[in-house]
């Protein structure tokens, strides 16, 4: 997987997304049903999308969609190292097949067939 390189300035990222405003919804009586101040970018390289619509203000939720993409290009960037495998060790085996023969000695004393 190659990695996403982005621009450092927030003009060039937003160049390269599609920016949609809507109305939010939630709290916020009348203003929020009078402005557009929720914001929706896709980021067209990348494919990925994200929205905001937690502040009054469409130019600060602009900033806080252009800082959400960072965050989510910084996550697809990150390579996950190849597990291990591994075995146990000889003692937790032996501590394994003690707690099952004490399991099994409890469970022989509960059926007895002493009625018959």
């Amino acid at each position: 997987m190659t990695k996403i390189i982005l621009p450092d300035d927030d003009d060039e990222l937003a160049a390269e997304c599609d920016f949609e405003a809507f109305r939010a919804s939630g709290k916020g009586g009348q203003h929020i049903n009078t402005t557009d101040s929720a914001v929706r970018l896709h980021h067209r390289p990348t494919g990925i999308t994200v929205t905001s619509q937690e502040s009054r203000s469409q130019w600060q939720n602009r900033q806080i969609c252009l800082r959400k993409i960072r965050e989510k290009v910084a996550e697809r960037n990150v390579v996950a190292k190849p597990r291990k495998a591994t075995k146990k060790t000889w003692g937790s085996k032996q501590n394994t097949l003690a707690e099952k023969a004490k399991h099994s000695a409890k469970k022989k004393t509960r059926s007895s067939r002493d009625w018959e």
